[in-house]
């Protein structure tokens, strides 16, 4: 049996786990040895570094993707709230409480298959002052954007674009029908092509396996991706997942260190769904997580910027490099 601290060490100096090894001691190992192990690599690659981003929902509900589990999808009845694309103003302002409180980055998040025409405009507007007047690195998720519209945000002064592929190849189909998987990647080598760092993870606990959830780890690695948002799946109710079972503490952060190993330079950022760790993802902050979503969700409660801090100030981690 792979022991996981060596394995760890080997990574280290160099060594990279690549599709189609033999990767089933992941599910077997002991998780405490497999947390060790991915904190060893964390530590190696990202010191003590953390990264805290925040979102803010700049418009919600009504997208006509019908992915099985969002809030926001037109196709689910789960009584979201539903706005248009928010007034300059309100993003400015909550963009610079977050930059005063501490934070790396910061990301205007829509809802929809992508923002267009007067909204987009309005949200170049909101890139400029910001990245004229905060200290902040500047993010978007805006669904499938074109070329040129990529173009405009990283003029604006957007470094980085979120685009989830959520779960492996195989699984797809079972969770979204309206846009395919290579849509995904064809979105993310594109926003590289613009010279766009890519933020891409997905969803755990949708039904799908453990080898899906290590394909998934595997592709974000093929894709150089170096922001690796992992969400747990908070069931809601009205939509198609919303009967499933959360995952478990325990195999949340499995995964987390899982994904560690196979994305060793990588920020792994906890997302949705640390409330269901025993510890808030205290742990997982010295287990292979090296960047989280502060703040709250889009549309789930999240943690406290203040939280966090205090977190990191425990346990001699800090979010400046």
């Amino acid at each position: 049996m792979t022991d996981v601290l060596e394995l760890s060490q080997r990574i280290i100096d160099g060594y990279r786990i690549k599709r189609g090894d033999d990767l089933s001691f992941f599910l077997t190992a002991d998780l405490e040895k497999l947390e060790a192990g991915a904190g060893k690599i964390q530590r190696h690659f990202r010191k003590n570094h953390v990264d805290l981003c925040t979102i803010i929902n700049g418009r919600s509900g009504r997208c006509p993707e019908n992915c099985k589990y969002c809030a926001q999808s037109a196709h689910n009845k789960t009584g979201c709230e539903e706005y248009p694309f928010l007034p300059k103003e309100k993003i400015l302002a909550e963009a610079k409480s977050n930059a005063e409180a501490g934070v790396n980055r910061f990301a205007i998040v829509t809802a929809g298959r992508a923002l267009s025409g007067s909204e987009f405009d309005r949200a170049i507007e909101a890139y400029q002052e910001m990245r004229a007047t905060l200290p902040l690195g500047l993010c978007a998720s805006m669904g499938f954007l074109s070329a040129e519209q990529l173009h405009r945000l990283r003029m604006a002064g957007v470094s980085n674009y979120h685009h989830n592929i959520e779960t492996s190849r195989r699984n797809f189909p079972n969770i979204c029908t309206t846009h395919t998987y290579d849509d995904k990647i064809r979105e993310i080598k594109m926003a590289q092509a613009e010279g766009l760092q890519v933020c891409s993870g997905g969803i755990v606990g949708m039904g799908e396996t453990w080898e899906d959830r290590i394909d998934m780890a595997i592709s974000l690695s093929e894709l150089h991706i170096l922001s690796i948002p992992i969400n747990a799946l908070m069931p809601i109710p009205g939509s198609p997942l919303g009967h499933l079972h959360q995952i478990s503490s325990d195999d949340l952060m499995r995964t987390i260190a899982i994904f560690r190993y196979i994305n060793p330079e990588a920020d792994i950022r906890l997302a949705a769904g640390r409330k269901i760790m025993k510890d808030f993802g205290e742990k997982a902050f010295v287990s292979g997580a090296s960047a989280t979503i502060t703040g709250d969700m889009l549309t789930t409660s999240g943690t406290t910027i203040r939280g966090d801090f205090e977190i990191l100030k425990k346990l001699g981690l800090t979010n400046r490099e």
